[in-house]
């Protein structure tokens, strides 16, 4: 793969992964990331501009670090437990940039905006890896 390749060519696009709204619940959540096997959510307003990012990493994290029974845990809104300044990446990236933030960031899963900050799909670290 050329560095550069656009970021467009190879991320895939919402309808693959889980997008949801800041007062979708925990569960729901999970469940979705679950069916689509893809361990990352993006949690998007009315207009689709990314609110935040909510991975499987964070849900470990949250289940060793809260102290809230879980069934009330669950019922939760997502915002409550997302990431509200993710890293992101634009549409018009090329290869190398991502790469490099994906790396030095240890992070497997990012979003993909236009220039209005509405998400437009996501790359997974196996996308940069072919």
């Amino acid at each position: 793969m050329s560095n550069k390749t656009l970021i467009e060519n190879i991320m895939i696009t919402p309808d693959k992964f889980t997008v949801v709204t800041p007062e979708v619940t925990l569960v729901t959540v999970l469940e979705r990331m679950s069916e689509l096997k893809i361990g990352h959510v993006c949690v998007v307003d009315n207009q689709m501009k990314l609110v935040g990012v909510f991975t499987d990493g964070d849900f470990r994290r949250l289940i060793l670090n809260i102290q809230k029974p879980l069934p009330a845990l669950l019922s939760d809104d997502i915002v409550k437990y997302s990431s509200t300044s993710p890293k992101t990446t634009y549409v018009d990236s090329d290869f190398s940039e991502v790469k490099k933030i994906m790396a030095e960031n240890k992070i497997w899963d990012l979003p993909v905006i236009d220039r209005d900050q509405k998400l437009v799909g996501l790359i997974h670290m196996s996308s940069l890896l072919k």
